[in-house]
């Protein structure tokens, strides 16, 4: 039975960070900015359950992200680590940071998904329901092109790489069981929760995805106070593949060594 799978990049011996992707996503969507800008960093991307090359087996709520990604620190070694969290890996980040607030030293929250509005969160689950498929990884491509219109060069070619894979009716399809997005856009509509008091966190929005809601803003602020840093990109969701370089610089100079 396969587990959690997790992708490895940097320096082994360097500061360890967790990094975790957002729905239909999966850990190797972080290897450009892992390899190009945090080199010296031992970077940690697992693929959430249900999605990539992890098991797809249920349960697929946040507390089972949560321990299935305290599992991964404990075989990795990891006592206590930095996390970067994108959009459902963000709202993760913090619901792991309140339940073992002992493993994690800084947050940087990417457009994080968290408190959607119920009725779009509905319609969108509702969406995912019908997974895509593609007659040729050409097409898969060209799908893909068409929805990452802004990022980096290269980026497309990964995704088809990396995350697509050819199923027994001949047809392709991206490595994700649709029923965890489903359950996925039904956490991501729960209450919004801010990270614990006195967490160094780095909340960075993407301007033109309308994601982060400005009461989240409030509430983060209100919990966090001086340990609050709030950056704006202008950027579409998907930020750190749409503005590498500037996500990258953010993450570096909150993170430090």
């Amino acid at each position: 039975m396969p587990g959690i799978h997790v992708d490895r990049y940097g320096d082994p011996a360097g500061p360890p960070v967790l990094a975790l992707h957002g729905i239909n996503g999966h850990g190797a969507r972080w290897r450009r900015l892992a390899e190009h800008h945090l080199a010296d960093r031992h970077v940690l991307a697992p693929d959430l359950r249900g999605h990539g090359r992890s098991t797809h087996d249920a349960p697929w709520h946040v507390d089972r992200h949560v321990a299935d990604l305290l599992a991964v620190l404990d075989t990795e070694g990891v006592a206590r680590t930095d996390i970067v969290g994108h959009s459902y890996g963000g709202m993760i980040a913090v619901h792991l940071s309140h339940a073992a607030p002992e493993r994690v030293r800084r947050l940087v929250l990417l457009d994080p998904a968290t408190g959607l509005d119920p009725a779009r969160a509905r319609l969108r689950a509702r969406e995912t329901c019908v997974q895509p498929s593609f007659a040729s990884p050409a097409d898969a491509h060209a799908a893909r092109v068409k929805s990452w219109p802004e990022s980096y060069p290269g980026a497309v070619d990964d995704e088809v790489a990396d995350h697509l894979q050819q199923g027994e009716d001949g047809r392709w399809r991206w490595r994700f069981e649709p029923a965890a997005v489903v359950t996925a856009f039904s956490e991501m509509a729960r209450p919004p929760l801010p990270p614990p008091p006195g967490l160094p966190t780095h909340l960075v929005i993407a301007t033109r995805a309308a994601m982060v809601h400005p009461a989240y803003v409030t509430a983060c602020r209100e919990a966090l106070g001086g340990a609050l840093t709030v950056t704006e990109i202008d950027a579409g969701h998907m930020l750190y593949l749409d503005r590498p370089e500037e996500t990258a610089g953010l993450i570096r100079a909150h993170l430090g060594r």
